[in-house]
């Protein structure tokens, strides 16, 4: 992938290896978590169908000014929050949560924390 940047090689590397094993059914729909520096994406894809059911992110309109003067984990907690309740509107509550290779830390826990909050089971 990336020569010159072995964080991001080391990354793909992890988000393949999962990616082997990890796949979304429109039963249990796979939560997918995307952290940049500045924004947090999250979308529900059922890989079956080649669907995306839900997403959101920091630059969602309708969230947008609720996250103001918020630091960045906790609009990552809001974002998971926002996401589960989509999710459970769907009529879904059992899921499968894919970091993407990110490691399970800071922003991605405070996401899945949030959507556990919601009342999601993963």
């Amino acid at each position: 992938m990336s020569k010159t940047n072995p964080r991001l090689a080391a990354r793909v590397g992890r988000q393949e290896r999962v990616r082997k094993k990890v796949r979304g059914v429109a039963s249990r729909p796979r939560l997918c978590v995307f952290r940049s520096a500045s924004h947090i994406y999250a979308q529900l894809i059922d890989d079956v169908a080649g669907r995306t059911l839900a997403a959101f992110s920091t630059l969602n309109p309708s969230i947008k000014e609720e996250l103001k003067g918020l630091n960045k984990t906790e609009k990552a907690r809001r974002i998971g929050k926002a996401i589960g309740a989509a999710i459970l509107a769907l009529g879904l509550k059992d899921i499968i949560f894919d970091r993407n290779g990110f490691l399970y830390h800071g922003r991605v826990k405070a996401l899945s924390e949030g959507a556990r909050e919601a009342g999601l089971n993963f």
